[in-house]
């Protein structure tokens, strides 16, 4: 099944779908051996990872379609993507869609902040008008080639115009063909529950650790009638944690021994990223070359030399 038909019925199950963040290749290979049945990749964890950068719009649409081309060439699950604010006006929304989908992603969701965007847990954050990102919306949904590829809009406008005013424009933007909601940061349970009762539809909780956002489980969110909820920065700040330890020790020990306990062995991570398979696949080859070579003329040995 395409990817995009896999992340829509995900989407439409009576079931949450948990969305684990990953900023890379490896993550994403990691969440989908922990038996995700798909990742987000926002532009929070990208940037931070590409950039060593904060996430204020400087990542632009060729960078994050080559990054999202090696992730969907990683790993067999679907990939949503971030797509900020859809990198310009309506035609440049069109360009993003196809380029994101000939980097293989499954869907994508687009925002109504003020470019340069900021992340949506944090404070001065502008949107645009209405009508623009009604705009936006259409102009992805109408340049889409499958049409199984979910688009998404999010909506920052409840810390800059209120929760009615909010519920008003999301209604609007899935008049124009968004096939899920997100409305961010949300500060109470009460707020949450207001914006998927009073819409209706499909709707994406975004949980930010230590973020505005009540700190709830999947269990949770589902009962409150999220279909899907993504745990987007999670990975990235572990991966900070991490580092900082084993780099602390490192230089103030001299050794790496302290931090032994959390790594994988060497070859845990070369089968991880599939050594063992790449090997089996080069030695087959090979055999093939040296059969079809003797086969040619199997007295010469000049054929085979080499292909020991």
């Amino acid at each position: 099944m395409k990817t995009t038909k896999r992340l829509r019925a995900l989407f439409n199950a009576p079931e949450i779908l948990v969305l684990p963040g990953a900023h890379d290749a490896l993550s994403a290979k990691l969440a989908e051996r922990a038996g995700f049945d798909a990742i987000i990749m926002g532009g929070f964890p990208m940037t931070g990872s590409l950039l060593a950068a904060p996430d204020s719009s400087q990542l632009g649409l060729a960078e994050i379609c080559e990054h999202f081309r090696r992730v969907t060439g990683a790993i067999e699950i679907p990939v949503f993507a971030d797509a900020d604010t859809g990198f310009g006006n309506v035609s440049n929304v069109r360009r993003t869609t196809r380029e994101l989908e000939r980097a293989g992603v499954a869907g994508f969701f687009i925002e109504d902040q003020v470019f340069p965007k900021r992340c949506g847990h944090t404070p001065c954050k502008a949107v645009v008008e209405a009508q623009e990102m009604i705009a936006k919306v259409k102009a992805a949904t109408d340049a889409r080639f499958d049409d199984d590829l979910v688009i998404m809009a999010r909506t920052d406008a409840l810390a800059v115009e209120g929760l009615s005013a909010t519920i008003d424009c999301a209604a609007l933007y899935r008049e124009a063909g968004a096939d899920v909601l997100f409305v961010e940061a949300p500060t109470s349970v009460e707020e949450m529950q207001r914006i998927v009762d009073e819409l209706g539809g499909l709707h994406m909780a975004n949980i930010i650790d230590h973020g505005m956002t009540p700190d709830l489980t999947a269990a949770q969110l589902h009962a409150i009638g999220y279909a899907s909820a993504c745990w987007g920065l999670s990975s990235i700040f572990t991966m900070t944690k991490a580092l900082t330890r084993l780099y602390d020790g490192l230089k103030a020990d001299g050794t790496t021994a302290n931090e032994r306990e959390r790594m994988v062995s060497f070859d845990e991570f070369t089968e991880l990223v599939g050594l063992p398979e790449l090997r089996n696949q080069e030695q087959g080859d090979l055999d093939f070359a040296k059969a079809l070579l003797r086969s040619k003329d199997p007295e010469n040995d000049r054929l085979t030399k080499g292909t020991k």
